[in-house]
This record gives C-alpha cells, sequence and structure tokens, in this order.
C-alpha cells in the first residue's frame, strides 16, 4: 500500500522488491551499453542498445518521450553535464568523457541510475573527476538510513567532493542545479536532493522511501547552461563534467542500492 510522508511516497517492502526488479533492467542496460562505449561508435547506436535490453526486459524506457524526450538515454559528452540527446552522427572518440543516464519502468515502477565512462584512454584529470563523483555519490548514499535528515545526503555528497579536490591538487565545481530526486511510481518525485549544503535539514528520512543520489562535478566551475534544443546542459566554461546516480530505498537494514548490478 502507498502512503505518504509529508508529500514523500512510501513503499512496502514488497514494492521495493519490485522497484529492485526494475533497477536491475537499467543496471543491465548500462552494462550493455559501457561494453559497446568505444571509439568509432555513435551516441545513437548506444541508445538503441539500451532500448533493446530495456524492452527484452518487458519494461519500457522511461526517458523516451518524458516532456518529449526524443531517446532512452541521455548521452552527455565532455563538456555536457546532462540531459545530452544520442545521435547516429555524433561520433565517440579517443578520449572523450561519456556520461549515461537511463531510465526503466517495470510493472509500474521505476528505476534511475547514470555512469560516467571512459571512451578509450582519457587523460588523467577526466579519470579523476568521474571517480570523485562516484565517491560524492556513494558517500551520499551512505546516508540514506532511517532517522537521518535529507540534507546529510547533500551534505556527505558536498564533502566527499570537497576531499577528493583536496587530495588530487584542484577544484571540483558541484553542480547545484540539478541533483537528486524522489522516486517510485514516478521518475522525478518528492524531494529535490541537492548535492551539496548543511546537514540535518529537511524532512526526516524514514524506511519506505525512494531516492535517487545523483552529483555532477565538473574540472572548472559549476556555473551551466541549457542549449537550444531545450535539454542538452553544459559547463558555461567549457570544462569536462562528470555525472553517477543510483536509485537507493531506504529499509530497516541500512540503504538498498536498488540499481547496483547483482
Amino acid at each position: 500500500m502507498l502512503r505518504r510522508g509529508k508529500g514523500i511516497e512510501l513503499k512496502s517492502r514488497g514494492e521495493i522488491e519490485a522497484m529492485r526488479a526494475s533497477g536491475l533492467v537499467v543496471a543491465r542496460a548500462l552494462a550493455a551499453v559501457a561494453e559497446k562505449a568505444v571509439p568509432g561508435a555513435s551516441t545513437g547506436e548506444l541508445d538503441a542498445v539500451a532500448e533493446q535490453v530495456i524492452r527484452d526486459a518487458g519494461a519500457v524506457p522511461s526517458f523516451k518521450g518524458y516532456h518529449g524526450f526524443p531517446a532512452s538515454i541521455c548521452a552527455s559528452v565532455n563538456e555536457r553535464v546532462v540531459h545530452g540527446i544520442p545521435s547516429r552522427q555524433e561520433v565517440l572518440a579517443e578520449g572523450d568523457l561519456l556520461s549515461v543516464d537511463c531510465g526503466a519502468i517495470l510493472d509500474g515502477w521505476h528505476g534511475d541510475s547514470a555512469v560516467t565512462l571512459a571512451i578509450g584512454e582519457v587523460s588523467a584529470a577526466d579519470r579523476a573527476l568521474s571517480a570523485a563523483t562516484e565517491a560524492s555519490m556513494w558517500a551520499g548514499i551512505e546516508q540514506v538510513r532511517a532517522g537521518n535528515k535529507l540534507t546529510d545526503i547533500s551534505h556527505a555528497v558536498e564533502q566527499a567532493a570537497l576531499a577528493a579536490a583536496a587530495a588530487d591538487g584542484r577544484d571540483y565545481g558541484i553542480i547545484a542545479e540539478y541533483g537528486g530526486h524522489g522516486i517510485g511510481t514516478q521518475m522525478h518525485m518528492e524531494p529535490f536532493l541537492p548535492n551539496l549544503g548543511k546537514p540535518g535539514r529537511g524532512p526526516k528520512l524514514r524506511v519506505g522511501m525512494a531516492i535517487a543520489v545523483e552529483p555532477m562535478l565538473t574540472l572548472g566551475a559549476a556555473d551551466t547552461e541549457e542549449l537550444d534544443d531545450a535539454w542538452t546542459v553544459v559547463t558555461a566554461d567549457g570544462s569536462r563534467a562528470a555525472h553517477w546516480e543510483h536509485t537507493v530505498a531506504i529499509t530497516e537494514d541500512g540503504p538498498w542500492v536498488l540499481t547496483k548490478a547483482e
């Protein structure tokens, strides 16, 4: 039975298990994309790979048609942060950094996840950026626990990004305009999850909530611009960006990463 906790959808154990099934579809789709993401492949080809995996599982791509989005994945290359539109004309080259966001609906439940992929050999700076972004995501996931406040996740993401920046000897831009979100019977639900901020604020986290944790970091400033296609978000200074995301449920035993491969 679905209930509401201050506007946030609460799921039963069985419903979270149904979300796990959709999450595994997303995990398989991203794994298939990662295998094909090599120099010479087009982002349009990768989109077709993801869609085939999703539909073969009896699921539906949640991105395709969402507010008019034309594809099953977001493919964001280099300076693109999020919402890049795949194209058969966009061919990946050695050294590109590709962020792939993917969602699926299975039996009415959503899964949503993103990875950043190195195309061939990428620079040390790009590898460090992706690693810092992924580490920030996992730090946030660790705080997706009953009894915590929403911004405990935000603060953990921010602190992990700052720690990585210090260790790497550089400044990473932390994107503030875009962040995580509630998820379940819809892809984007309450609450919005910022990727930085003070801890101890926002709604109290409860068993049965599900949240997509998705930090985005850049090799430059955190300012972004939206392109004329009304979808693609790029860094204002042209610096490269990385994006990692997992769908996470709050259980009595702690965080359950629903989009993590088995």
